[in-house]
């Protein structure tokens, strides 16, 4: 049989005493260590009208600990030179620090401070929410990202992967730092997270230094909360056009639904999508933009998460070519549908995810978030090691079968974002229109 080709390093385990699993990668010669902790509990475990606690409390625990306030935490990271991030997602919360190797005693400690003993203070929450309040004014000058938004709501509609990883001006206005305190105590613990280092460590050194930073963490969930599968869009066959009077120029979205993280049909798909709008020579690219003129940017992508999954389209143009770019762009989406791909559209599609896919491990940092990928999917020791290989496998027939399932089988949802009488009049044909205002959406 043949080996997967080696693209991550090889990798120990050990589990503390408490239950956290952790993974430890050697890697390169540069003295730099890469820490991920993932916390299975993301945006899609909100509370109802809570959308954002998932995000914000996450983005709090680094705002101080029983140990270290805000000012002294962030100093004990920029002493020894090291970084320090948080984030959140639909399936998980992480927190990511990168720190010289003879400083990984003192950043794990940090570390294990702020997910073990964060204290949210009460003006650290007042001023996050401000904060937080303050950039939903802003997003309402960014019509893209209006635009994403809507298709999050047009899609997923009340499921848990409806709302935005950020919440809501009225869910984060409604927040109190009781809620904080009680998604994190009810929702971390180390059965349900993973901590991977990566670079100048091995397992031998690296076990004692975490069992003493996370000593006596235990407790917590012991599952994984799942949220449940879907199988229609909240507005499928609909047109959502979120009216912005003062725009000269229409945002445009479609999506329908794909397939969750992990699934085989994951490598074909791909295949399909570099061939229709996921690269520089793709056919909505030719269509729309060189062909046409229609808009310097179009293109098509899948996002996949634990429960499900979305295939879209995403462009704008001047408003008087919209209907002109709709019409075109499911054109071309229905004639993949249809017939799928050409061979040699798969082979370009091939060596074009073949090339790009190393770039996306390259340092410390990606690994270790790869990593943490195969764990929260369960994706397989395997999977990125052979992803090229998986890709290059891919047949035609394969790729066809791809589109047939995922380029808009039924009708999709439909977004427009821009002048909303405007829009409204090129959305009619694909199906009710509704218009609402932007501030609906933040």
């Amino acid at each position: 049989m043949k080996h997967a080709e080696r693209i991550l390093p090889p990798r120990a385990h050990f589990t503390t005493e408490g239950g956290l699993g952790v993974e430890v990668a050697k890697r390169g010669r540069v003295p730099l260590v890469s820490i991920r902790l993932v916390v299975q509990s993301g945006a899609a475990t909100d509370p109802p009208e809570r959308a954002g606690l998932a995000d914000f409390t996450v983005r709090l625990m680094r705002r101080g600990t029983a140990r270290l306030d805000a000012d002294a935490l962030n100093e004990a990271v920029e002493f020894v030179g090291g970084t320090l991030a948080v984030f959140a997602a639909e399936d998980f919360v992480a927190l990511a620090v990168t720190t010289p190797a003879e400083h990984l005693p003192g950043m794990l400690d940090v570390l294990a401070q702020m997910v073990r003993e964060p204290t949210f203070p009460q003006h650290e929450f007042d001023t996050e929410r401000d904060r937080s309040l303050a950039q939903f004014a802003n997003d309402l000058d960014d019509p893209g990202l209006l635009a994403d938004r809507a298709l999050q709501r047009a899609l997923w509609g009340t499921h848990p992967y409806g709302h935005d990883v950020a919440g809501n001006r009225a869910s984060v206005q409604r927040m109190v730092r009781e809620e904080v305190v009680a998604f994190h105590r009810d929702r971390f613990g180390p059965q349900v997270s993973r901590l991977v280092l990566v670079g100048a460590i091995d397992v031998a050194s690296a076990r004692p230094l975490v069992e003493r930073a996370f000593a006596g963490w235990k407790g917590g969930p012991t599952e994984v909360a799942v949220p449940p599968p879907l199988t229609q869009t909240a507005f499928e066959g609909k047109v959502l056009v979120v009216d912005r009077p003062d725009q000269t120029q229409a945002q445009v979205r479609l999506g329908g639904l794909a397939y969750r993280r992990g699934e085989a049909v994951s490598f074909p798909a791909q295949v399909m999508n570099a061939a229709l709008g996921g690269g520089f020579t793709s056919r909505l690219v030719r269509e729309v933009r060189v062909r046409r003129g229609l808009s310097y940017g179009v293109g098509s992508s899948f996002e996949s998460m634990r429960s499900a999954g979305s295939f879209s389209v995403s462009s704008f143009t001047k408003l008087k070519t919209t209907r002109t770019l709709l019409e075109v762009t499911l054109g071309e989406v229905a004639r993949m549908r249809e017939r799928g791909p050409t061979r040699a559209e798969v082979k370009k599609a091939q060596e074009y995810l073949a090339g790009l896919f190393p770039l996306r491990v390259e340092t410390n940092e990606a690994v270790a978030s790869a990593l943490a990928d195969l764990w929260v999917y369960s994706l397989g020791p395997d999977w990125v090691d052979r992803y090229r290989e998986r890709v290059r496998a891919v047949t035609r027939g394969e790729a066809a079968q791809a589109a047939a399932r995922f380029c808009f089988p039924r009708p999709a949802a439909v977004v427009l974002v821009g002048p909303g009488e405007a829009l409204a009049r090129a959305g009619e044909g694909l199906g009710a229109v509704t218009v609402v205002p932007a501030t609906e959406l933040l």
